[in-house]
């Protein structure tokens, strides 16, 4: 398994001469969750495209760094929307990385990962077959395929059920165990089951935190879950300024 490094981020971002955030710094412990939360427009989709190297048109005066070298190649990303390919089956859209790299394509791999998602018997059927949580679990599928020690998440679970959005928490909780994972969420229940960090993003930089003690993804119930979510909410409504 791959090095999962510890990440650092600072500095200014714009876009088309538009600040997005200005002179934040936020580091990331390896190997961990960290939970960036936020309010909307703030720039934590941003942080996500830096270091996944998605920078079109970004500019970012400051660094965004591994503690052990480059980013390059390292990080995957999924999305609140799945993005799979209609008119590729379920194997074909969790194989399309190395096609798209002109890589011989793993099927035993993919069906190996398909297995862990609870999947196998959907290798051939289409997107337009499945149900949301499905597609999501292939779109995991895809990015477990991928195997990079860096794995960012944004708002992959919010479009799901009450019942999916919790089961698939702690399908990619156990699935990423021991990877560095950012997710950018909006749910402090989200970020009180999932974080080994928490960090809060406001106009004026980034604040941490103090998370719920016990092992990720904690039990929805836990009391001490139930009052940092409260307690979260709460840092939440207060002004950004």
């Amino acid at each position: 398994m791959a090095h999962a490094p510890a990440l650092t981020l600072t500095g200014t971002a714009s876009f088309g001469g538009e600040t997005i955030f200005r002179d934040i710094r936020l580091n990331i412990a390896g190997g961990q969750w960290t939970c960036l939360l936020g309010a909307s427009g703030i720039g934590k989709s941003t942080i996500l495209k830096i270091f996944a190297g998605l920078t079109d048109g970004l500019e970012l005066d400051g660094t965004a760094s591994a503690a052990d070298g480059g980013l390059k190649g390292r990080a995957t990303l999924l999305a609140q929307n799945d993005m799979l390919l209609p008119w590729l089956n379920v194997q074909n859209n969790v194989l399309l990385g190395a096609r798209l790299r002109g890589e011989r394509p793993n099927k035993v791999r993919s069906q190996e990962i398909l297995t862990k998602v609870g999947l196998v018997g959907k290798a051939d059927t289409k997107p337009n077959m499945l149900s949301g949580g499905q597609r999501q679990r292939v779109a995991l599928a895809r990015t477990l395929m991928e195997d990079r020690p860096i794995v960012l998440l944004d708002e992959p679970f919010s479009a799901l059920d009450a019942l999916t959005r919790i089961r698939m928490q702690d399908l990619t909780a156990e699935l990423f165990q021991n990877k560095t994972v950012l997710l950018v969420t909006h749910d402090p229940g989200e970020a009180t089951r999932l974080g080994h960090a928490i960090k809060v993003m406001t106009s004026s930089g980034i604040e941490d935190f103090n998370p719920p003690q016990g092992k990720v993804p904690r039990p929805i119930d836990d009391l001490d879950v139930l009052t940092t979510q409260a307690s979260l909410y709460s840092r939440l409504r207060e002004p950004t300024v």
